[in-house]
């Protein structure tokens, strides 16, 4: 006797319905709690993750760039400030003679 395969429906959702659950995954909910409330299997959420942070690395590169451009203001005025300071230094070792 040989056993018939079954034959299972496959779930298809929108891609509303996926940026839905993306977004949620990225203001900070976990994906076993999204996928429980959903009825949805992680795993399927983690490729959907996955391949719309393929599909956007333009996004990430702009945050990257932000990132670098924010970091290297605040260098500059790290530098600004210690020359402040030691100009500060040097006043106080010339007023206290």
């Amino acid at each position: 006797m040989e056993a018939k395969p079954v034959k299972t429906n496959r779930r298809k959702y929108d891609a509303e319905f996926k940026k839905e659950v993306i977004k949620m995954i990225e203001s900070g909910r976990s994906v076993s709690d999204v996928a429980q409330s959903l009825g949805i299997g992680t795993n399927l959420i983690y490729y959907w993750v996955n391949r719309s942070r393929k599909k956007s690395p333009v996004q990430q590169t702009k945050s990257a760039d932000l990132f670098d451009e924010d970091k290297a203001a605040l260098h500059k005025r790290i530098k600004e400030l210690e020359m402040e300071r030691d100009i500060l230094k040097k006043a106080l070792g010339i007023f206290s003679r």
